[in-house]
Parts: structure tokens; C-alpha cells; sequence
């Protein structure tokens, strides 16, 4: 609790996580009822290619926090 009172562990990256996983509820939800709606082809892109879009979307974000965690750990191998 203490390293996140000081800002020396990241909550962010368990944000970004669960935006992930609300993303993709939210457009599965959207498919199906763009299937529903006889919106085949918006139903499927929705379905299949959106999770992966917002899956990468999100690991961009987490990859700077985890290039973060890396600097710090040569900085303190240095000693600096």
C-alpha cells in the first residue's frame, strides 16, 4: 500500500485491464444485436476484429508503463 501511496507502483496498468475487458463486452453486445438487426457484416467485423483492435489499443498503453519499469530497473542497477 505504501509503494502506491509514494507513486512507486503503477494502478494504472490494472485500469487499462479492465477498460479491456468492458471494451470487448460492450462490442460483442453491439455485434450480436447488429446481427439482431440483419447488420451481418457490422454484426461480424464487431464481433471478431473490434476485441483485437482494442486489445491492441490497450497493450500500447500498458507497454510504455512496462518500458517505465524497465528504465527504472537499469537506473537502480547503476545506482544513479
Amino acid at each position: 500500500m505504501k509503494d502506491i501511496l509514494s507513486f512507486k507502483k503503477m494502478i494504472t496498468p490494472l485500469f487499462i485491464e479492465a477498460i479491456f475487458y468492458l471494451g470487448v463486452l460492450f462490442v460483442v453486445a453491439g455485434g450480436l444485436i447488429a446481427l439482431f438487426h440483419h447488420l451481418y457484416v457490422t454484426g461480424i467485423f464487431m464481433i471478431i476484429i473490434c476485441p483485437i483492435i482494442i486489445r491492441i489499443f490497450c497493450e500500447l498503453m500498458i507497454l510504455m508503463f512496462r518500458i517505465y519499469d524497465r528504465l527504472v530497473e537499469i537506473r537502480d542497477r547503476q545506482g544513479v
